[in-house]
């Protein structure tokens, strides 16, 4: 069976009579009737009730008609994407982030894409490193920006990751706490918060960091609850739960409430980086984004010292 079989049952069968769909289709009536009797003997089953004046469905011909309408559909809504894509005028890029992370960045790549493929539509999702890298591994996101994050059983082994820029850490704290009046914080000042983090289990990267760098400081810190999101986080901040340690670059707003405090010694500034599989790597539309990312990186400004 093809598609050709298919295409000229449906039209056999809108119009119920093999002279005029022969004409639509512009085949020979004897090769159409033939093309359907083929397709007939393939299935093993009657599409057709012929009679001299008229042709009508069998009750399985009415079944297979819709479904056979469905197939071309969705066969010609995929060449037409896919000759949109291979041209530069159409297609979507899906692309999952971490706020926190992409702020002054991606908005601004996204802004000159655009302007580039006018017809290509950008999605954004906002997710945690998890969703990101399994939406990588089922190919449902064509990109990410995040933490580089290695190969391993979390997440597809096969991904490049083009390094942005870095930001620094800062500490979150609300504006009436005893931290927001110092120039400067220490480690142990940061755990005294008592500290607020990121989900352990989707934030793999970030507990790490976080365990490493408090480890240094010979620190056993007092975490009291865990969560999903930066603006989860920021709001229990703003609450005044604690004080939460987070990488942040100018362009996102920082709510009235919140001070972003220098901590010394700090952790290592964090590489925000655009992440997609391997096999993406000949996708010319896919290049043209990454490139406006780097250079949207390269106008974007850290959070002063």
């Amino acid at each position: 069976m093809e598609l050709r079989h298919l295409r000229y049952f449906v039209a056999v069968a809108e119009v119920e009579n093999i002279s005029r769909a022969s004409l639509r289709l512009r085949v020979a009536q004897p090769a159409l009737s033939r093309q359907i009797r083929d397709l007939e003997d393939e299935l093993g089953f009657p599409l057709l009730i012929r009679s001299a004046r008229s042709i009508q469905l069998t009750p399985a011909g009415r079944v297979f008609l819709e479904e056979a309408r469905g197939v071309l559909l969705k066969t010609d809504d995929a060449i037409a994407k896919a000759r949109a894509v291979a041209l530069g005028t159409g297609g979507e890029l899906r692309i999952g982030y971490a706020p926190s992370l992409a702020a002054g960045i991606l908005s601004t790549a996204v802004a000159s894409f655009t302007q580039i493929h006018p017809g290509i539509r950008v999605e954004l999702f906002d997710l945690s490193t998890s969703e990101m890298l399994a939406g990588l591994a089922d190919a449902s996101l064509d990109l990410v920006v995040s933490v580089p994050h290695k190969p391993g059983v979390r997440g597809p082994r096969k991904i490049r990751w083009i390094p942005l820029v870095r930001a620094p850490w800062r500490l979150a704290v609300r504006a009436t706490h005893p931290l927001a009046s110092k120039t400067r914080v220490t480690p142990a000042d940061a755990v005294a918060g008592p500290l607020l983090i990121f989900c352990r289990r989707d934030y793999p990267e970030y507990s790490a960091m976080l365990e490493g760098w408090l480890g240094k400081q010979h620190l056993n810190p007092r975490l009291t609850r865990e969560y999903d999101g930066v603006n989860s986080l920021l709001a229990a901040v703003e609450s005044g739960q604690g004080v939460a340690l987070i990488a942040y670059r100018q362009g996102r707003p920082v709510a009235e409430l919140i001070r972003l405090k220098t901590v010394s010694p700090a952790p290592k500034p964090v590489c925000i980086a655009a992440g997609h599989r391997v096999d993406r790597g000949q996708d010319k539309v896919l290049a043209v984004f990454l490139a406006e990312l780097r250079r949207a990186a390269g106008r974007s400004v850290t959070v002063p010292e």
